[in-house]
């Protein structure tokens, strides 16, 4: 498995914990790294992915309940949430990630650790979204 994607499934298990049990990114990242020792490299990627979530979480989850018609964003499965929202942080937040990398990696997160529909859920909303809004596809911040 690549850094990176180790990273992407930290970076998962971290916004899981800090939506169900309410902590701090800090604290939850200090816990997960110490249970599951990384490289810097990869230890890195995963904090600056966590923070960046969390610090945008707010335009993040109006850009999926805007783009999940007919969806609640408290319907949407807490993993399946997650990993839309970092994602997205990705799509906006990281220039030097080429967007489909971002959905590639999304989507076999999904696949790995979600339902066997999610992996479509999560491609379609991400597709949505970088179609959307020129910003994520061109990688820039908005």
């Amino acid at each position: 498995m690549g850094k990176r994607r180790r990273a992407r499934e930290l970076a998962m298990e971290a916004l899981y914990r800090i939506e169900i049990a309410e902590d701090s990114p800090e604290s939850v990242l200090e816990d997960l790294f110490s249970a599951n020792p990384v490289d810097p490299e990869t230890r890195a990627f995963a904090q600056s992915l966590v923070l960046e979530t969390v610090g945008n979480q707010g335009e993040i989850d109006r850009l999926i309940s805007e783009t999940a018609k007919n969806w609640d964003l408290e319907r949407i499965a807490i993993i399946d949430k997650n990993i839309l929202r970092f994602a997205i942080a990705e799509l906006f937040y990281f220039a030097d990630i080429p967007m489909k990398v971002t959905i590639d990696e999304a989507i076999e997160i999904a696949k790995k650790y979600s339902t066997p529909d999610s992996s479509r859920f999560v491609n379609g909303i991400l597709d949505r979204i970088a179609k959307s809004h020129p910003q994520a596809s061109a990688k820039t911040r908005y």
